[in-house]
């Protein structure tokens, strides 16, 4: 049974970061630091050490730490801490509303939802950024006016793989090469993170709700987004990826009048809180639901 959105939890949206955050970002030789850091090549190395077999003892602890629930996951034997970090969920825990006018949650995650104003901008906190920058397209980023950005902030312990929201096709994907800062609150003050990271976007013509695009951003120590190569149609709930070690973000956009999104995710954005979803979980509508006589 998919829960009511309703019931499900918040956290408050904090600008405030850990110790090393910190240190990273608001001092003068964490930021030296952080320029050789959020480059994608000191990425790729922190990957491939997370990948050796030596970096299993870490997997106990980080368990422990996050209040990881490891019977909800299939029961394998891990070769290194990257392959536990992406490891793969019983389908069991993560349903799909049977109802297809449903909007599901594409992932674990964190969400806020903004509109995008007819200057194609939207904001997060203290910082604006514009969805052409994001797109790096501005015909494509135009087309998006007066729709709908969700943000699902991916924190460690959450499920790191992600699925298509809806029976579809792909038109096109766009990789776009970048550095990686955290995606912590801290680092928006700062930086325009989410124009600056390493991200990969598909647009999508989706069966109930228009065209979609769905954007994977990496985020530091977080070099690799790992999405399966790209299909001509896909069905809802079928992976589309996964993300190795760290936080990371994936950002969804929606044109204007195609869906209608659970009020109270508005409500907690507006009140500086993040609404904590499931991948799977209905968010929302198709906005001619209930004239198709949906429930």
């Amino acid at each position: 049974m998919i829960k009511d959105m309703r019931n499900y939890e918040t956290v408050p949206i904090s600008y405030r970061g850990g110790v090393a955050a910190n240190f990273l970002y608001n001092t003068l030789p964490g930021r030296v630091l952080l320029n050789l850091l959020v480059r994608p090549v000191v990425s790729k190395f922190a990957g491939l050490v997370l990948g050796s077999p030596p970096t299993r003892f870490l997997i106990s602890g980080f368990i422990k730490r996050n209040d990881i629930v490891m019977e909800e996951y299939k029961s394998v034997k891990y070769k290194s801490f990257n392959d536990f970090f992406i490891r793969e969920i019983k389908r069991e825990r993560r349903p799909f509303s049977v109802n297809a006018f449903d909007l599901a949650a594409p992932c674990d995650g964190k969400l806020t939802a903004y509109p995008i104003m007819p200057d194609s901008t939207f904001r997060i906190k203290n910082s604006t950024y514009t969805i052409e920058s994001l797109l790096q397209d501005k015909k494509l980023a135009a087309e998006f006016m007066n729709g709908v950005c969700l943000i699902f902030r991916l924190s460690p312990n959450d499920y790191h793989r992600y699925a298509y929201i809806d029976d579809g096709e792909s038109i096109h994907r766009k990789k776009i090469k970048g550095v990686l800062h955290t995606v912590r609150a801290i680092s928006q003050k700062r930086y325009k993170v989410f124009a600056q990271n390493s991200r990969e976007y598909e647009v999508m013509q989706t069966e109930h709700f228009g065209k979609v695009i769905q954007i994977e951003i990496g985020a530091l120590f977080v070099g690799r987004i790992n999405n399966h190569k790209m299909k001509h149609t896909f069905k809802r709930g079928d992976e589309k990826g996964m993300f190795e070690f760290g936080g990371s973000t994936i950002v969804m956009l929606f044109q204007n009048n195609k869906m209608t999104l659970d009020k109270n995710i508005y409500t907690n954005t507006l009140h500086d809180k993040e609404t904590i979803v499931r991948m799977g979980c209905k968010i929302g509508q198709n906005i001619d639901s209930k004239k198709e006589g949906a429930q």
